[in-house]
């Protein structure tokens, strides 16, 4: 019998996967959190645009900036919920102040969490607490739950709370199309079908709470749509007459149904692609 458990278990110990390293932290600014098997991917170079284009969020990108700055610079800082209108430049802002602070030769590195490997979060907070001589933004974008979810329940601890909580080291910033992170018909259903209605809202949007910043972002003007696609042509030097830019942006937005950050940058595109110029 001890000879069957012996094969028994050298089987499981070659299907199991290796036990995860320590990160090269010299090898990017950037890295990505994977499971199954636990890594940390460095990412060679990071999409993002410069923090001057982006144009109608300007409390929210200074108030960003001087928080992500506090923390760089070892002060304390707090974790940030970007939240509002879709395609209003959320997660552009976090990566581009990102790229801001690094800039400023503080040497902040970003780790990229997806909402689906939340569970796994105290493991990758095991690295990087473990890391005491840099400073990690943790970033989460698009971070929502539905009413079977209980993914959130892994991210409370992390905010504020659980005996451990969040490393020295460590700030962490989200994105979210909702302020409370679900759908308003949620939270009605909370409020009309619990026993003790005020707990079981309390219960879940107390998330939101754990973000010492909120930072709403909402739908932009026509003069700032415009403004975005004329930023984006002066950078990448696509030439264009105000009069031709005008009618063919309104037209653009028209079709879309929509005018955000997105919507403009996804006109400048289209316009570069046209004149020939390259990004």
């Amino acid at each position: 019998m001890s000879e069957e458990l012996r094969r028994i278990a050298e089987a499981l110990e070659r299907i199991a996967p290796a036990p995860s390293r320590a990160p090269d932290w010299q090898a990017a600014e950037a890295f990505v959190w994977h499971t199954a098997p636990d890594r940390l991917e460095p990412v060679a170079e990071v999409a993002r645009v410069d923090l001057s284009l982006l144009v109608a969020v300007d409390r929210a990108r200074n108030t960003l900036l001087e928080n992500t700055l506090q923390f760089a610079r070892g002060f304390p800082a707090n974790n940030a919920l970007l939240w509002g209108a879709r395609g209003m430049g959320k997660s552009s802002l976090v990566k581009a102040v990102h790229a801001e602070v690094l800039r400023q030769g503080h040497g902040l590195r970003i780790v990229e969490l997806s909402r689906e490997d939340l569970p796994s979060i105290s493991r990758l907070l095991a690295h990087l607490r473990a890391a005491r001589d840099h400073r990690f933004l943790l970033f989460c974008d698009d971070l929502s739950f539905s009413h079977d979810d209980q993914h959130y329940k892994a991210l409370k601890a992390v905010l504020d709370g659980g005996i451990e909580g969040r490393p020295a080291n460590v700030i962490f910033y989200a994105t979210s199309n909702r302020r409370h992170l679900m759908p308003r018909d949620m939270i009605e259903n909370e409020r009309s079908s619990a026993i003790n209605p005020s707990e079981a809202v309390e219960e879940k949007v107390s998330l939101s709470d754990r973000f010492g910043l909120w930072l709403g972002f909402h739908p932009c003007s026509q003069d700032e749509y415009l403004a975005m696609i004329r930023g984006y042509c002066d950078a990448h030097g696509v030439t264009i007459d105000e009069e031709t830019l005008r009618a063919e942006a309104i037209e653009w937005q028209a079709t879309r149904g929509a005018r955000s950050g997105r919507v403009a940058w996804q006109f400048f595109t289209d316009l570069a692609g046209r004149r020939g110029v390259r990004l």
